[in-house]
């Protein structure tokens, strides 16, 4: 077990307290905690796949560098996969045996960095081969910093972060306003039920956790201390929320930031617009997400925003049943857009001066993907990719008549938004319609990248 002192320097190296019981196991000249050794459980019997920590903040920020210009996939090319797939044995026979006799709850799975196969975490390779693992790829990262010592100075850019608890999905961003390091997206429906209940249910709260948990170690790899996170709709309307931010806190090390609906409009809006033209504004942000829909109206500075309780969630909780949708079910959720759009109308005159639909999150993006047929994500063919009305409608007509397992055969349609796309749709078909917009400019910058910029300016 480690001493107080040696808790602190790690908690100091990590910017926040360690998640489980751990031992130092490689030092620095100075005495630094360099690489920790983790227990395989953590203290809520929750598993830790990563046996072997790197702690030490130089040595991430440069293996974090290495990383975001395809130091993974140059790995992969690099080491014989027979020896990889053998220390990744070797990884889980020595994490396994550390399992106390008789554990019957979760076990940690995969070799190093959690993967049975290939490069995951260069991170925890190099970790285990400064501890004196056999590890080929700890071995290759060693030799690209010894050949390219000017990895990681202090003058680059620091790296900060943003994580976005939705009602849908839980998202994260790592960047330094110049450059994306990563960009994560799981689907894990916090707001399932919340409508009827008034409360987040565990199970929900259970999914969100083990992502942010997930999170955590890629903010650790790369060696982020500064991280914004926030919750949206779903906590807001959640009577439970406190039960969500204490867990969420314990997972990531950072308490959630609950957000109102304007605040949340003029984040996205940052996001979005940070590389449009002004010239092709005044613009229209419309954020879909699973419980609330913004409608933001400005060209580089927000002019007017109104947060609206819509979006593919919350509609198909509440008035989609049937699978595919009746007609009386779809024209419910078109009347209800209907009355909000109008309440934006009224509140925010100047969304009759927008010149340009800008479309973010979800819902929007699966359809751009549909209309292009995509088979796997390609955020550079989404992002800034033109959705015309008559595709967005024809999109409609199609998903809103099929079964979800005929959805799923549409290339782009990601199997956990299969059943809330159609709710999703209802918004963007109405506002298109009834605000008289042509075409809608799929952005994949949103409320992630106005977090992160909002931290690269204080």
């Amino acid at each position: 077990m480690p001493s107080d002192d040696e808790r602190a320097l790690v908690e100091g190296l990590l910017g926040r307290p360690p998640l489980g019981a751990f031992e130092v196991a490689v030092r620095d000249p100075d005495g630094q905690p360099i690489v920790i050794l983790n227990h395989p459980l953590l203290d809520d019997g929750r598993p830790m796949p990563t046996r072997y920590w790197l702690v030490g903040a130089d040595l991430r920020v440069r293996i974090g560098t290495l990383e975001s210009a395809g130091g993974v996939r140059a790995a992969e090319a690099a080491v014989d996969a027979a020896a990889l797939a053998a220390a990744h044995e070797r990884y889980a026979f020595e994490r396994d045996a550390a399992i106390p006799a008789g554990h019957e709850g979760p076990r940690p799975s995969g070799g190093v960095g959690g993967t049975r196969q290939g490069v995951k975490c260069l991170h925890a390779h190099y970790a285990w081969h400064l501890a004196g693992g056999d590890d080929p790829v700890g071995r290759w990262v060693g030799e690209q910093l010894a050949e390219d010592g000017v990895r990681g100075e202090p003058d680059e850019p620091e790296l900060v972060a943003a994580v976005d608890c939705g009602t849908n999905s839980t998202r994260l961003l790592i960047g330094d306003g110049e450059r994306t390091v990563e960009r994560l997206m799981r689907i894990t429906r916090l707001g399932e039920g919340v409508d009827a209940t008034g409360r987040l249910a565990s199970e929900a709260i259970d999914r969100v956790v083990a992502v942010l948990v997930e999170f955590r170690e890629v903010l650790d790899r790369h060696g982020v201390t500064r991280v914004r996170v926030t919750a949206t709709s779903a906590a807001r309307d959640a009577a439970n929320r406190n039960e969500f931010f204490d867990a969420a806190e314990a997972a990531l090390g950072v308490r959630p930031e609950m957000l109102g609906g304007v605040e949340e409009g003029r984040l996205s809006f940052a996001g979005a617009t940070a590389d449009l033209d002004p010239d092709d504004g005044p613009f229209l942000v419309l954020d879909i997400g699973g419980g609330s829909t913004e409608f933001v109206v400005g060209t580089t500075e927000v002019e007017g925003v109104l947060s609206c309780d819509i979006g593919c969630v919350r509609l198909t909780e509440q008035w989609i049943e049937t699978d595919p949708p009746l007609p009386e079910e779809l024209l419910a959720c078109l009347s209800i857009v209907e009355g909000h759009v109008d309440d934006v109308r009224r509140e925010v005159p100047s969304v009759a001066e927008a010149r340009t639909l800008v479309g973010l999150a979800g819902t929007v993006s699966c359809v751009a993907a549909v209309e292009q047929g995509l088979a796997e994500y390609d955020r550079d063919r989404i992002h800034h990719f033109r959705l015309i009305r008559e595709a967005v409608e024809d999109v409609f007509r199609t998903l809103a008549t099929e079964t979800r397992e005929q959805r799923l055969e549409n290339p782009g349609m990601e199997e956990a938004r299969a059943d809330v796309i159609v709710g999703g749709l209802c918004v963007l078909v109405k506002v298109m319609r009834q605000l008289g917009f042509d075409e809608c400019l799929v952005s994949e910058a949103d409320i992630l990248d106005g977090l992160v910029a909002s931290q690269l300016a204080s």
